[in-house]
């Protein structure tokens, strides 16, 4: 199995310099990302401790769990966090063609605008491709259509098992630094790490000042 760094490389990040993995600032702040909800009773589990803290994160929705989940859907927007596109259903890029592609993440953009988006301010146009892969021509055909990509700093490897509670919190805090852009997964498959993982990363970095914010177009210019 090949292992990814929990904080990615400088390297990586100028090899796509059109993707957004972290924020430019001096300010203790930090953004966490969820994806791969809503998920019934981890969704609403992750609002809580963020309540808690008085914390704001961005959710990367797949249009299936909007659309069987919209109450919970709607929770993360009355909270004040804002929600971006993981694809209808959570494609993987490289197995798809550029258009059927676009026209998955297209259809969950429709529901993030209209069906569900009572709330303008928190809908955005941010992507994020799941696994975090895809093809040239789908990212180039995404960010001609105005997607904003969002890839990460700082990984926790919360959905992965073989990861125990304790590395997958050491996997934030020995990386995550001022801007980083931070992903967690509010997933059944997560479930485990998140819930050991998620209140004392929270606790660790509320205690040396930092705040948590959501991703959004102002911080994005």
């Amino acid at each position: 199995m090949q292992i990814i760094p929990a904080k990615t490389p400088e390297f990586v990040k100028t090899l796509f310099p059109n993707f957004v993995w972290n924020i430019n600032t001096e300010n203790k702040e930090l953004y966490l990302t969820f994806d791969d909800g809503p998920t019934p009773e981890i969704t609403n589990w992750v609002l809580n401790v963020l309540d808690e803290y008085s914390a704001k994160a961005t959710f990367f929705c797949i249009g299936t769990n909007i659309e069987k989940h919209p109450e919970i859907f709607q929770n993360i927007i009355s909270k004040g966090h804002t929600v971006g596109n993981h694809t209808y259903n959570h494609l993987k890029g490289w197995k798809h063609k550029t258009k059927d592609y676009v026209e998955d993440v297209e259809k969950t953009q429709f529901l993030l605008n209209s069906k569900f988006g009572n709330r303008q301010s928190a809908i955005s146009n941010l992507f994020r491709p799941p696994y975090g892969k895809f093809k040239n021509k789908q990212s180039k055909k995404l960010l001609e259509l105005g997607y904003r990509v969002i890839l990460w700093d700082v990984l926790s490897y919360d959905w992965d098992k073989s990861v125990s509670e304790d590395t997958c919190f050491k996997n934030v805090t020995s990386a995550a630094t001022e801007g980083s852009i931070i992903v967690f997964h509010d997933s059944i498959k997560a479930s485990r790490n998140l819930k050991y993982t998620l209140p004392k990363v929270l606790e660790y970095y509320s205690k040396k000042g930092y705040e948590f914010k959501a991703l959004s177009k102002h911080i994005l210019e």
